[in-house]
């Protein structure tokens, strides 16, 4: 291998495609590949094209969106409202800021990440741990 080539190698693993700019407002759905990066507004689902496996969302401190996500990578440090669906991994930074439930393979969440909904695992279904009916108590 020669020296160098790695760094290239995962600099296109993580190549932005898509800049969704600071000033830009986005009302309906997006489907993306490769890389989109959103230091802007959506409101509306977003979502990894069903071929794109090396797909990554970056949401930046500034960036916000309204709606459900869907995409093998995503790392937040904005606010998100809504659903997030990683089949891959989701990063929350110090300052993301999530309302509504992640489904995730892998997770990373920094100090002062705030989460308002549920953590869940993707190959798990939610389950109700305590208080009458929980599922601790029915399996026992």
């Amino acid at each position: 291998m020669v020296f160098g080539e790695k760094k290239k190698a995962a600099r296109a693993v993580g190549s932005v495609e898509t800049l969704i700019g600071s000033q830009v407002r986005i009302r309906g759905d997006l489907e993306f590949s490769g890389g989109l990066y959103v230091d802007g507004a959506i409101e509306g689902a977003v979502t990894a094209a069903s071929d794109a496996s090396g797909a990554v969302l970056t949401l930046a401190e500034a960036g916000r969106i309204e709606g459900e996500v869907r995409a093998p990578v995503i790392l937040l440090n904005g606010t998100l409202i809504g659903d997030v669906h990683a089949s891959q991994r989701v990063e929350l930074g110090p300052t993301a800021r999530v309302e509504g439930n992640i489904y995730y393979t892998v997770v990373e969440m920094m100090a002062g990440a705030t989460l308002t909904g549920r953590l869940i695992h993707s190959d798990g279904k939610p389950r109700q741990l305590t208080g009458p009916g929980s599922d601790e108590q029915t399996a026992g």
